[in-house]
């Protein structure tokens, strides 16, 4: 029961990006569209799922004093599979999504749930939790640059919806990142309060 729970407080209840406003950068810099924020999401969970499983591994063998560095080694090893995994196999991704990959490295979701659950608990519940965070984090990115991808174009995943002509051009640009999560967040905050 409390590894469902330690799944689900991710996705909605305590959602990375909806409710705790973590992630900011990649979460208002890549969701143009909604494959661009469905890619870097999956690309974050992997990394947050296989580092705190490692975390989780190792945590008794690392000393206090380097305790963080270590954690930030570890991230940055699966960033780099990421990285060079998104290269070889989803160039046009890999273009689109840019330095925001490397970034993945000082993301504070990844750490923070490295250093506050992963380094605190088993392997098989920080992997859950890495997994539920991680799919929370896809969600809101994917919802995000949906909205802004439709509002924006008229397209959702790629697929024209309507006349391109009607679209927002704000939504497409860094204004209507803000604007779209604002109201996203308000939405979220109503759905956690019934």
């Amino acid at each position: 029961m409390n590894q469902i729970k330690n799944f689900t407080k991710g996705l909605l209840k305590e959602n990375p990006v909806f409710v705790l406003l973590l992630g900011m950068c990649p979460t208002l810099g890549v969701t143009t569209t909604a494959v661009n924020g469905m890619g870097m999401g999956l690309a974050t969970t992997f990394v947050l799922v296989m580092a705190n499983i490692v975390v989780s591994l190792v945590k008794n063998g690392i000393p206090d004093k380097v305790r963080i560095p270590a954690f930030i080694v570890i991230i940055a090893s699966f960033v780099t599979v990421v990285e060079l995994t998104m290269q070889a196999y989803l160039p046009s991704l890999f273009e689109s999504l840019g330095l925001f990959i490397p970034l993945i490295v000082v993301n504070c979701i990844v750490l923070g749930r490295a250093e506050a659950f992963a380094s605190k608990n088993n392997v098989l519940s920080s992997a859950i939790d890495g997994l539920g965070m991680g799919l929370g984090f896809t969600l809101a990115l994917t919802i995000l640059g949906a909205v802004r991808e439709f509002f924006g174009s008229g397209m959702v995943f790629g697929f024209q919806l309507f006349d391109s002509n009607y679209g927002m051009l704000v939504f497409i640009l860094a204004p209507g990142a803000f604007i779209a999560l604002g109201y996203l967040i308000l939405l979220v905050n109503k759905l956690n309060k019934v």
